[in-house]
């Protein structure tokens, strides 16, 4: 296999220019390139690239028009990032308080294993977990300020207190692990089965780590499905082969998770913030349509309607 040579910012344009891209501005562009990285201004290129097949850029595409999705992606990223944090500590808050109210608020007695699912193939998965669990109050038990406050005073962490340290991942997997009635009680909190809540929260946990290594999201899809929604029905969502073509394991499927998972007011505010930067990326677009985006995106014609459709409807 042949190795990658370093390039420098030279032979960068050079190889854009080669595949068609149209560089105006040359001292622009490598100041892009040297802040931003090749390789991720680079990733951008498909939805501008003529065919699967064909790696040349459609004529007239600009190094300015490639720079402004990477520029959406970065915006939009920093959007659905926000939003996840907010859910992600609306959950560690809810599942604290199922568990502390019911098992105690000492690592002693909330990380037994008689707490969790009694389930004989599941009793290895929750022995790694509560180790896991122990590792975290070990490496940043005396790092945080809060859960340092608790050992240094009270000799113990409040599980309250303790997600704060703990991963969304970690959180994510303790909730499918939980007892069956303790499922239940936090998903009628939002108005779902726990089954749909145990599939959506490493979908979740996924998103928010890319969002955090600054991966690229418009286009990201996912392994695991949601099932068929009433969004997906209200929203007259095409089919192919009976099969939504939307709102599955893309963008679209997860702005459905959270639209069931935030508040409606927080919704819209975010549904809000999308349209900003889809309408700032849309000006800069000259050889693609923004269609062409919100169809990677996996985003509907009528995306922003789902912010209009209530809970209960």
């Amino acid at each position: 296999m042949r190795d990658k040579q370093f390039k420098n910012l030279d032979e960068q344009l050079e190889i854009f220019k080669y595949k068609g891209l149209i560089i105006e501005d040359e001292e622009f562009a490598k100041t892009v390139l040297l802040r931003e990285n090749y390789f991720f201004i680079n990733g951008y290129r498909h939805l501008f690239m003529k065919s699967a097949n064909n790696k040349r850029y459609i004529e007239g595409t600009t190094f300015e028009e490639l720079y402004s999705l990477f520029l959406f992606d970065r915006q939009f990223r920093n959007i659905i990032f926000k939003h996840l944090l907010i859910i992600e500590n609306n959950i560690k808050s809810i599942i604290s308080y199922q568990l502390s109210k019911k098992y105690g608020y000492k690592e002693s007695d909330y990380l037994k294993v008689k707490n969790f699912d009694g389930a004989p193939d599941k009793q290895r998965q929750i022995n790694d977990l509560l180790k896991k669990m122990k590792r975290q109050i070990r490496v940043n038990g005396s790092q945080h300020s809060a859960t340092s406050h608790y050992l240094s005073n009270y000799g113990y962490i409040p599980l309250w207190v303790l997600v704060k340290v703990l991963s969304f991942g970690i959180v994510s997997e303790m909730y499918s692990i939980l007892k069956l009635e303790d499922r239940l009680a936090i998903a009628n909190i939002y108005g779902i089965d726990q089954e749909t809540l145990t599939n959506y929260l490493p979908i979740l946990a996924n998103y928010r780590n890319l969002c955090a290594h600054e991966d690229i999201l418009f286009e990201n899809k996912t392994q695991r499905f949601i099932d068929d929604t009433r969004y997906h029905a209200l929203l007259n969502i095409d089919k192919v082969d009976d099969e939504y073509i939307y709102g599955k394991n893309d963008l679209f499927a997860l702005l459905i998770i959270i639209r069931q998972l935030l508040t409606g007011n927080e919704v819209k505010n975010l549904i809000l913030e999308i349209e900003h930067v889809l309408n700032n990326l849309e000006y800069n677009l000259k050889t693609i349509s923004i269609d062409k985006v919100l169809d990677r995106m996996g985003f509907p014609p009528n995306w922003k309607d789902i912010a209009g459709i209530e809970i209960g409807d």
